[in-house]
């Protein structure tokens, strides 16, 4: 009995170390800190800064580039992008537009003649391209969100007008004297926004010598049916007060609701005139 008990104690010391040894190796490689700094590394290079959208860049030369709200329609989204110098469009172009099947040939013949037609009229008040009545739509409002960041100017009858064109001009925006000449000065004028029950309408127009140059809807119905009305009334509308110089306008048939909203924003823009 004496014997054997050194025996066991030598056997249990000796089954400890080994165990011992065993545990410091296996737990060695897990806590390397060289081996966790390799493994995160290249996680934390993945994280690139997004590129910003462009809603306005300074150019060469005083040049503007502006991008324009994203607009959905019942076939796709539309955006537009416009180049202004000296107050002018210089280039528009459509960076979105409605595309798959018919849609992508509807576009193809309308964002052309949308984009020179921007060009030549300098505003948002351009006429629908027939066929494409929803992409014309989404164009003239994202294209006018691009003029309105470009702020009051002749070309783009910014948000300002209703304040300061009344009075005839000390800016830029709200008179046309510098583009004009002679003793006429040129107002435009923003209406109030009338509510409607399909949506939102607010006319702005131009006045020169006493009568109506140009007018547009700068808020008018959206969505489903409302923007095929609004595409199809709002030209008309815009044609009819220019023709008449007053809100005394006949309604457009189908489109009561619209109609109602545009003389009635179209006349205060005219009493801010005192016309």
């Amino acid at each position: 009995m004496k014997k054997s008990h050194p025996l066991r104690r030598i056997v249990l010391a000796g089954a400890a170390t080994v165990s011992g040894i065993v545990l410091l190796l296996t737990l060695k490689p897990s806590s390397d800190p060289a081996a966790a700094s390799a493994e995160g590394t290249p996680q934390g290079q993945q994280s690139v800064a997004p590129q910003g959208s462009g809603g306005v860049q300074a150019g060469n030369g005083g040049d503007q580039t502006l991008t324009g709200d994203v607009v959905k329609t019942d076939y796709g989204n539309v955006q537009v992008r416009i180049t202004m110098s000296g107050g002018k469009i210089t280039s528009a172009a459509a960076i979105e537009a409605p595309s798959g099947g018919r849609s992508t040939e509807v576009s193809t013949n309308a964002v052309p003649k949308l984009n020179q037609a921007a060009i030549q009229t300098g505003s948002a008040d351009i006429d629908a391209v027939s066929g494409a009545t929803y992409t014309s739509g989404g164009y003239k409002k994202s294209l006018q969100s691009a003029l309105d960041k470009a702020g009051s100017s002749s070309a783009t009858g910014g948000g300002s007008a209703d304040a300061s064109g009344s009075t005839g001009g000390s800016t830029g925006g709200s008179t046309g004297g510098s583009t004009g000449g002679g003793s006429t000065q040129a107002k435009t004028l923003t209406g109030t926004a009338v509510e409607t029950d399909y949506g939102t309408v607010q006319v702005r127009i131009t006045v020169s010598g006493g009568k109506i140059t140009k007018a547009e809807a700068v808020k008018s119905p959206s969505g489903g049916r409302s923007s095929q009305i609004s595409g199809d009334a709002v030209p008309k509308l815009n044609q009819a007060a220019v023709a008449a110089g007053s809100a005394d306008i006949d309604a457009v048939s189908g489109a009561t609701y619209t109609s109602g909203g545009y003389k009635e924003s179209l006349q205060s823009a005219l009493d801010q005139a005192g016309g």
